[in-house]
């Protein structure tokens, strides 16, 4: 039920959601005209400001450069990749694909061929009621790294995992019986604060390696340059409005996990 519920009540909080939301009050509340005024002003302020680079690109900035690559990379025991990269083999597909997030699958391949880890776990399972194809994010993992040619035999899969929570709890038990406690740890620079908290307060030792960065030194800087590229950071598109509410995704989820004692 909670994986359930929190996949469906941030809807109303995230900028499109609220910005529906605010316009039905404002509809139902339109016989008093400076209420409903009021809202529907509030809303379009709301949905302007989180299409716009100045926003998206602060939020996103504020997660993704909490883990910023530092020098030479550790060995450690086991590289830990947390789904969320792939597309299932669904028709038309006739392939498992890497979507935008699948930076993740190619980064292990190359840590593994560096020699950083001797196993990489891959971690994710299918959301039960959303389950219509019998694969699991960490299986179509593997089938992406094999076809790298990563041997099938040093791939540990953790298929059960609905949540990140889950990504994290499951997978501890898999290193404990492994006797292993420190990992190299990668998932999206967005989603490495939550997944890090998460292993660490598991009491896992944990190395980020973040990819799949939203937001560069030269995009942020852009906005700020002169006043052509203020402008242009003022200005709204749809790929903003992702980027910001994805960004409240990990703000909300955060604030979630450190309610239930997560964090």
């Amino acid at each position: 039920m909670f994986v359930i519920l929190s996949k469906f009540i941030p809807l109303f909080f995230y900028p499109l959601g609220f910005t529906c939301v605010l316009l039905v009050l404002a509809l139902i509340l339109r016989r008093k005209q400076r209420v409903s005024l009021i809202l529907g002003i509030g809303a379009l302020v709301i949905l302007w400001l989180s299409s716009t680079s100045l926003v998206a690109n602060h939020l996103a900035r504020t997660l993704e450069w909490q883990y910023l690559p530092a020098g030479e990379i550790p060995k450690a025991d086991v590289i830990v990749v947390l789904g969320g990269g792939t597309d299932a083999r669904v028709y038309p597909r006739t392939e498992v694909e890497v979507n935008g997030a699948g930076d993740r699958v190619y980064y292990a391949a190359k840590l593994y061929r560096e020699r950083k880890a001797d196993h990489i776990l891959l971690s994710g399972g299918e959301i039960t009621w959303l389950d219509t194809v019998p694969s699991t994010p960490a299986g179509e993992m593997a089938d992406i790294l094999e076809g790298l040619g990563i041997p099938k035999e040093i791939l540990w899969i953790e298929g059960q995992s609905q949540n990140t929570y889950e990504n994290a709890v499951f997978s501890k038990q898999i290193l404990d019986k492994k006797g292993i406690r420190r990992i190299l740890l990668v998932t999206s620079a967005m989603h490495m604060p939550r997944a890090v908290g998460l292993f660490k307060k598991l009491g896992v030792e944990v190395i980020p390696l973040p990819v799949d960065f939203s937001v560069t030194r030269a995009e942020f800087s852009l906005s700020r340059q002169d006043w052509l590229g203020k402008i242009l950071g003022c200005l709204p598109s749809s790929g903003n409005l992702s980027l910001t509410t994805n960004a409240l995704k990990e703000y909300l989820g955060m604030f979630v996990y450190r309610l239930r004692g997560w964090l």
